[in-house]
């Protein structure tokens, strides 16, 4: 799991896909934590996104190196309503702060329940791990 975080943060800038109906929706995401052992994320229950992932937990991030080294991560999402993960988040990204609190009732913190994660290349090269 530290590989796909490190993977993350290194890559600033990563897209989360989820389900409306049966349109794929994606999207850029750039926060990302190891909380509780889980892979964690961040977004505001009134998004589309977070109506999406209630109706169809099924999600997947990928990101890319500028070298061509690409990560996927497919599998289920939960959210966790714990207070401590939401102040954890606003600690290791103080940014986060200038949108949300962790009392304002609209931040969600949410995390990978099953999920496969594959390190690949643009050469066919392919790694799979379980997280």
């Amino acid at each position: 799991m530290e590989e796909v975080l490190k993977f993350l943060q290194e890559n600033k800038v990563f897209y989360l896909a989820t389900l409306d109906g049966n349109q794929p929706r994606v999207r850029p995401m750039g926060f990302v934590m190891i909380y509780e052992g889980r892979l964690c994320f961040c977004t505001n229950n009134k998004k589309e996104m977070f109506k999406q992932m209630k109706a169809c937990p099924r999600i997947e991030i990928c990101a890319c190196a500028p070298d061509g080294r690409y990560l996927r991560v497919s599998g289920s999402t939960a959210f966790n309503p714990a207070r401590a993960a939401k102040e954890k988040a606003l600690e290791i990204n103080p940014h986060l702060k200038t949108m949300y609190s962790a009392d304002d009732g609209i931040f969600e913190i949410f995390h990978f329940e099953e999920a496969t994660a594959v390190f690949a290349d643009m050469q066919g090269n392919r790694r799979e791990v379980r997280i």
